[in-house]
């Protein structure tokens, strides 16, 4: 179906563009971000897209579907969906939300990023009661977003970028500091953990490639291997192998559009020792096949070569 929005940067209403499940993002010419204030009452069926979205209700409720969990969405609610996420979109009959799409890549290889990209590769809520100490600033950071995004002024994407920076870092300050169960929540461990997991991060990042296993990773960070699964859960809300998983999942994303490339080679670059792992693993996190993920990307590009 068609969802009308109202995009500022263009003198004319869109539409999002869906193929099977999968959304295509059509970000303003030469940007990375897509900005609109979405007032229909239109339904948005189960769907995913590579970007980060951010839905903020700024007039009655929203409600957004992921993962068997439903997010009824106050005004003023704050929602970031991660990429690769499928969720469905339900709309009040009157209402009135900030939506905001873009590329998360601009900025995940900043230094220390990485350390916040497994915080964000959930669904991510934030309230006036339960991010008491950040949410007013992160309310105010999306309404400058939406400022600069309209005015078109000069440099408005970069500036747009550093408000999203300030935003994941209050995002990921507030999750150490609100999380008193965690033994690295202790102000004199705090800042020794955090640096610790971004070389974890970092380490995953250089050799998911690589046959490399838990025990691996607790080594290069200094970590007991018995307490490290337990503190690699507090500290991302995911297992290790379910974020390596991720990981090349991420990989294999970029390298199934590289034309001419195999599938077969695309699952070894990407660290899976078969393809039939591959397959499953690939499947349960897009709901797709890779083949059909490179066969989408085949045909889109088809069709703007030929327009």
């Amino acid at each position: 179906m068609e969802n009308y929005y109202y995009n500022p940067k263009k003198d004319q209403d869109g539409t999002r563009e869906i193929s099977g499940t999968f959304e295509k993002v059509n970000y303003t010419e030469g940007a990375s971000v897509l900005l609109w204030v979405n007032r229909e009452y239109a339904n948005y069926p189960l769907h995913w897209h590579s970007a980060v979205e951010i839905i903020m209700p700024l007039e009655n409720n929203y409600t957004v579907s992921m993962n068997k969990t439903s997010y009824a969405l106050r005004e003023g609610d704050i929602l970031i969906i991660p990429p690769g996420e499928l969720h469905e979109l339900i709309a009040p009959q009157v209402g009135k939300r900030l939506i905001i799409l873009f590329d998360f890549n601009m900025i995940s290889k900043l230094k220390g990023f990485s350390g916040i990209f497994p915080i964000l590769s959930q669904p991510k809520l934030i309230t006036k009661e339960n991010s008491v100490g950040i949410y007013q600033e992160e309310h105010d950071l999306l309404l400058q977003i939406c400022d600069e995004y309209s005015n078109d002024s000069t440099y408005w994407e970069a500036l747009v970028y550093s408000y999203f920076i300030k935003f994941f870092v209050n995002v990921g300050r507030n999750h150490f500091d609100s999380d008193a169960d965690v033994a690295y929540s202790k102000i004199n461990k705090q800042k020794e953990y955090i640096e610790k997991f971004n070389l974890i991060f970092d380490f995953i990042d250089q050799n998911y490639q690589n046959d490399i296993h838990l025990e691996d990773v607790a080594d290069a960070a200094g970590f007991s291997k018995f307490h490290f699964p337990r503190l690699f859960k507090q500290f991302t809300d995911s297992s290790f192998y379910d974020y390596l998983s991720l990981r090349r999942i991420k990989a294999a994303e970029t390298l199934l559009v590289v034309p001419g490339l195999p599938i077969t080679e695309v699952a070894l670059q990407s660290g899976f020792s078969s393809i039939s792992t591959f397959n499953r693993v690939f499947k349960n996190f897009k709901k797709c096949t890779p083949s059909e993920y490179k066969d989408f990307y085949r045909e889109k590009n088809k069709n703007s070569s030929e327009k």
